[in-house]
């Protein structure tokens, strides 16, 4: 079995996970709003909307840690 990698900078890592969760909170939070209130549509709240929101929240989560690993070894430099 191979060693888990190792993280460079722990504060670095504390600071994505932060990130990611209020990201994920952020994704699902609004797409519940979303079906909950947009015109139009049942104001229900089913399985189908959380799946939904859930699979907003992955999907918001994996985009801004992207962007913020991106933006961290932009700043690295030569």
């Amino acid at each position: 079995m191979s060693p888990q990698p190792t993280a460079e900078d722990p504060d670095r890592e504390a600071e994505l996970r932060r990130a990611g969760i209020i990201a994920f909170l952020v994704g699902a939070a609004t797409t519940l709003v979303f079906f909950a209130f947009f015109p139009g549509l049942p104001h229900v709240i089913d399985g189908g909307a959380v799946l939904a929101a859930l699979a907003v929240g992955g999907l918001t989560r994996w985009a801004w840690r992207a962007r913020l690993t991106k933006r961290h070894t932009g700043r690295r430099g030569p």
